[in-house]
């Protein structure tokens, strides 16, 4: 049985793909662990038709984001690795710099100090010097960043066909085998 994989969804806009990744760690029949901050419950109310009950439904288990002492808190607590999606400036700070004020944060120190798999989804533009900054020095301690940049040789149809291309992308660093776009096969 694959391990469970812990879910962090952010307030920055594009609550869609942490969504999008819930369904499909549901439909593969991956175990996993929600932490939703505040934002993320916003802006699941302001962008998208999903209640908030909806979304908390799509997890296998769901943390309250205060509480530090949940198992996902511990390295002890075997995982597949973490993809915050998508991930704040504010959450990408917070990761690089270690600064654990919340069970989002700790989860993803976590995953990092036990040399698990940790996925950014980025989700801010333009970027200035300071938010590249950060994303080096999350990728020096061992995260991928890997902004929701939508690629277009697999000739999306429809917002979901780039959606899921961005969270295939994130599920392949974790390993985890999926049908989620076309993979590129040559000319």
């Amino acid at each position: 049985m694959t391990k469970p994989i812990i879910v962090g969804i952010t307030g920055a806009s594009g609550v869609i793909y942490g969504i999008s990744l819930l369904k499909a760690l549901r439909d593969l029949e991956i175990n996993t662990h929600l932490v939703l901050s505040e934002g993320g419950i916003r802006n699941i109310d302001i962008e998208t038709d999903h209640t908030i009950q909806e979304v908390l439904d799509m997890a296998t288990t769901v943390h309250d984001i205060n509480n530090i002492g949940a198992n996902i808190a511990s390295g002890s607590f075997l995982t597949a690795g973490m993809i915050i999606a998508p991930c704040t400036m504010k959450t990408l700070s917070a990761v690089a710099n270690s600064f654990d004020y919340n069970l989002l944060i700790r989860a993803a120190d976590v995953t990092l100090k036990e040399k698990r798999r940790l996925v950014l989804m980025v989700r801010e533009t333009p970027l200035h010097k300071g938010h590249l900054k950060l994303m080096l020095r999350a990728a020096d301690i061992g995260a991928m960043i890997l902004p929701p940049v939508p690629a277009f040789y697999h000739r999306p149809k429809t917002i979901a066909d780039i959606i899921n291309q961005s969270i295939g992308k994130a599920l392949d660093f974790l390993s985890v085998e999926h049908r989620l776009f076309d993979r590129w096969s040559g000319v």
